[in-house]
């Protein structure tokens, strides 16, 4: 039961995600901004379900499935690659804005949690 609750979270995460490029597909820039929005959202979100300290099967469905579909790592790095060949101005911005932003996120978003809880 437990990979039927993920597997649906992950599609639904997917689907959120290609809505996001899509829109961002519109006004094409150098600059990864789908994937950045798409990482931190979900680093600030999955730091929220944590300090919910929501049960398991939600988590499963939420954080697994769901944020776990949505966010990607992969992408992310791939245009890292293509930013170094490219900008490394933009390289740099966008490996740190998404590592230090994103722990940030996370933070605040375990902040959050744990004072909703």
């Amino acid at each position: 039961m437990a990979y039927i609750v993920v597997g649906i979270g992950a599609a639904i995460g997917a689907v959120l995600r290609y809505g996001i490029n899509r829109y961002f597909e519109r006004r094409p820039h150098p600059f990864p901004k789908a994937t950045l929005l798409i990482n931190l959202s979900g680093a600030l979100i999955l730091g929220i379900l944590a300090g919910l300290q929501i049960d398991q099967q939600s988590y499963l469905l939420l954080g697994t499935g769901i944020m776990g579909g949505y966010t990607t790592f992969s992408t992310m790095t791939i245009e890292l690659f293509t930013l170094l060949k490219t900008s490394r101005q933009y390289f740099y911005l966008y490996f740190f804005s998404t590592y230090i932003v994103g722990l940030m996120a996370s933070f605040i978003g375990l902040m959050i949690g744990a004072y909703l809880n």
